[in-house]
């Protein structure tokens, strides 16, 4: 599939996000070092849901996923909020977030036909209030559920940066990035 400005214009206007970027995945740093944050549980999240680790498997998986695409077209929602310490319009605009990217999969994978993709989202997985993980038991909703783009050994600032992105956009207000990869 070929992203032209035209394709990110419409995909930004149907899944209702903030902006939408096309970024080559050579030139995306890739470092398995990142995944220390993710052992250390510095987000809460470390073994509590499927997509997150050490259940989204081996950093070094991870990295050859990515590293078996072309391209990836980067999402992104800014929400505003109260203040800095508006933790519940974090929450909610993660939910957002979450919708925004569920929508734009169904858009490009409507454009893109039966293109393998991977999808990177933000953070872990909220999908569900508990996750099937506690019981062992298979996840509940793999096409809605997706593994964050740390987990992968992608640091979201630079990304941003080099997709042309804003990673900070003022004060009292929350981004989140996601990536399709093709």
């Amino acid at each position: 599939m070929k992203v032209t400005k035209e394709f990110l214009e419409q995909l930004k206007g149907e899944c209702g996000a903030s902006n939408c970027a096309w970024i080559q995945v050579k030139d995306i740093v890739l470092d398995p070092g990142l995944r220390k944050n993710c052992e250390l549980n510095y987000c809460g999240e470390y073994g509590r849901t499927w997509v997150c680790p050490p259940h989204c498997g081996p950093i070094e998986e991870c990295i050859q996923k990515v590293g078996q695409y072309e391209q990836a077209v980067i999402i992104q929602t800014i929400s505003p909020l109260e203040d800095s310490y508006d933790f519940e319009g974090m929450e909610e605009a993660a939910v957002n977030f979450g919708k925004v990217l569920l929508n734009a999969v169904k858009v490009i994978r409507e454009t893109a036909g039966d293109q393998d993709m991977l999808v990177l989202s933000a953070g872990g997985c909220h999908r569900c209030p508990t996750c099937a993980v506690k019981d062992n038991a298979p996840c509940r909703h793999p096409e809605e559920a997706f593994p964050s783009l740390e987990s992968h050994g992608i640091f979201v600032s630079d990304l941003a940066a080099k997709a042309g992105l804003n990673y900070i956009n003022g004060q009292n207000t929350v981004t989140y990035f996601g990536a399709v990869f093709m």
